[in-house]
């Protein structure tokens, strides 16, 4: 039995999901088999995968001084008209 391709956009939709497990078994192989064809998604699950392991570990990053006050500055110059 063949499987039936998926897109990018599904996968980007359910990679959290296929992380969990908490999707069905031909979902899975569905996105198992475009995980080997497309680097891009690859990649995509690869960084979630990362960031789940970040934020799931509890550690704390302490940030340099001032960091805080630099950010703020620049994300109202962006959004400043």
């Amino acid at each position: 039995m063949s499987t039936v391709e998926i897109s990018c956009v599904e996968v980007w939709r359910e990679i959290s999901n296929y992380l969990d497990g908490e999707i069905s078994v031909e979902l899975r192989e569905r996105m198992r088999t475009h995980f080997e064809v497309c680097d891009h998604c690859t990649a995509v699950l690869d960084g979630t995968r990362n960031i789940v392991q970040l934020v799931g570990d509890g550690r704390i990053f302490p940030m340099p001084d001032g960091f805080s006050e630099r950010l703020y500055k620049k994300i109202r110059e962006r959004l400043s008209p």
